[in-house]
């Protein structure tokens, strides 16, 4: 548990920092406005492609991984998620809000998955998560692309030609094509290159968490209280109880098991406050949703390794 702590902690405080530079004026709002683009259209991108260019594959049971985590998606965002932007009057009048609720359920924060697989299976933990994160990060980047299109407040709603356009141009979806494709091709990262985007990358979670924090409004987390307990309860508990029945039921047990349920219960990346911003979402609820489910990880994460350990 003390591992998935210290994996967690930092991320808050940079979150705080973040919030207090922007409250104390320590930096100008312009230089928040430049960091978030260059957070989305570069050190986010570099990010991904490197992740997923050097996942190492091999001797893993992919098939079930695989579906568990894309069943799983599917089976929340079609059960749970979609209903509610149906039935809640709330959600239903305000397409923005709709989208972070949307994002939050799904989007995982893979900095922490990284590490607190590292802290408790070491190497096997790491391949699992690189494997789930090859399957999760372009699907749900796809999805939310999608979802911000359709109910964000920007201009995606013109039909299917910009729809598809806005998808096809993302550059985080580019960058998880790109990884992939270097990964499966065998060609790896390029020298020079490689090094470059390794460098690009390891700047993404600080700025990408510095930013959510100079977004934060403190109020905004208690009149949206609803909404984000919701979300919470979607990606935090629903999203990890069902990958954890469909991993039981594809034949997962072990670390293979445990691994794969803990990347589900992950709280919400990050970058889900970036593509909200850029999108034409609720950025102020997004950032609330960060926050509250980072805090929150902080006990249902041990909780779900803890859990899984119980299982042969």
């Amino acid at each position: 548990m003390l591992v998935i702590l210290a994996a967690i902690a930092p991320n808050f405080l940079l979150i705080l920092m973040g919030w207090l530079f922007r409250a104390r004026r320590v930096l100008d709002d312009s230089f928040w406005m430049q960091t978030e683009r260059l957070t989305y259209f570069v050190l986010f991108p570099a990010l991904l492609a490197t992740n997923l260019a050097e996942a190492h594959l091999d001797g893993l049971p992919v098939a079930a991984i695989l579906g568990a985590h894309g069943l799983g998606i599917f089976i929340l965002l079609g059960g749970a998620v979609l209903p509610l932007g149906r039935v809640w009057p709330r959600l239903r009048r305000d397409g923005p809000t709709f989208t972070s609720l949307f994002q939050g359920a799904v989007r995982p924060n893979t900095y922490v998955g990284f590490a607190a697989a590292a802290g408790m299976w070491g190497a096997q933990g790491l391949t699992i998560t690189a494997l789930a994160s090859a399957l999760v990060i372009p699907l749900v980047n796809l999805l939310c692309v999608v979802a911000m299109i359709r109910w964000g407040d920007g201009d995606g709603r013109r039909g299917l030609g910009p729809t598809l356009t806005a998808i096809v141009r993302n550059p985080l979806i580019l960058a998880c094509l790109v990884g992939v494709a270097l990964n499966v091709t065998g060609i790896g990262l390029p020298p020079v290159i490689g090094p470059l985007l390794k460098i690009l990358a390891q700047a993404s979670l600080a700025l990408g968490l510095l930013c959510v924090g100079a977004g934060l409004d403190l109020r905004a987390v208690g009149r949206a209280g609803p909404v984000v307990a919701v979300t919470l309860t979607l990606k935090l508990l629903a999203l990890p109880l069902v990958v954890a029945a469909l991993a039981l039921l594809m034949g997962l047990s072990g670390v293979e098991l445990r691994a794969t349920v803990a990347y589900a219960a992950l709280p919400v990346a990050a970058n889900s406050y970036v593509l909200a911003r850029q999108l034409g979402g609720n950025a102020q609820l997004a950032a609330a949703i960060i926050t509250a489910s980072t805090l929150a990880a902080a006990i249902t994460l041990p909780l779900a390794a803890l859990a899984m350990g119980a299982l042969p």
